[in-house]
């Protein structure tokens, strides 16, 4: 498996096609697979970013796993998981976001703890924090 992430967070969309698209305008996320279900639904999507990965699907593919999951609004836009994205520029990324209709939760700033992020929504509420730290690489590993 070398090369490869072997933890991959999971998400459910309303509009899995929409928000596969968005994703990938605001974020730089690929297609590597997507799996189309009944009435333009997604069975099962996989989108790639460097050496990670994202699955998701449609809220209402009718897979047991979906039964177990909210979608931000239903609980008041909390969360209690949320994607990162190590960028080599966040500035650009943080541009690009905005420019795609995401809603800035925590304006890009310089980090106590090294590098430079913003946190932000995506298109259907769902919680995402980008940035220039890469905990592989911190000097805490050492």
């Amino acid at each position: 498996m070398s090369g490869s992430s072997t933890l991959i967070p999971c998400l459910r969309y309303r509009d899995a096609v929409a928000a596969i698209d968005w994703l990938g305008r605001a974020f730089g996320l690929q297609k590597n697979a997507v799996y189309m279900g009944q009435n333009n639904t997604v069975a099962h999507a996989q989108l790639t970013f460097g050496g990670g990965m994202i699955m998701l699907g449609s809220v209402d593919n009718g897979s047991e796993y979906s039964k177990n999951i909210v979608q931000p609004d239903e609980v008041n836009l909390r969360e209690t998981q949320s994607p990162y994205l190590v960028v080599p520029d966040a500035d650009v990324v943080y541009a690009t976001a905005k420019a795609a209709g995401a809603t800035i939760v925590a304006d890009i700033a310089d980090m106590d703890y090294g590098g430079r992020a913003f946190t932000c929504r995506d298109l259907e509420g769902h919680l995402w924090s980008i940035g220039t730290y890469n905990p592989w690489q911190s000097e805490a590993l050492g």
